[in-house]
């Protein structure tokens, strides 16, 4: 593994970090917060499929 994969998993744990309290608190009601993180799920998923078939 080198630097040019280090930094950027670095970067985005940090950014989890930063943005997860605020996630928490405003999803506090169960509903809402399976709501969101299935959105996000999608978001994610769609992102690393698209990533992986261009850069193969």
């Amino acid at each position: 593994m080198g630097l040019e994969e280090i930094v950027p998993a670095i970067s985005l744990i940090a950014v989890l970090i930063l943005v997860l309290p605020v996630f928490l608190r405003s999803n506090s009601k169960l509903k809402q917060f399976l709501k969101n993180l299935s959105i996000w799920a999608i978001i994610v998923l769609v992102v690393m499929i698209v990533s992986y078939f261009i850069l193969k």
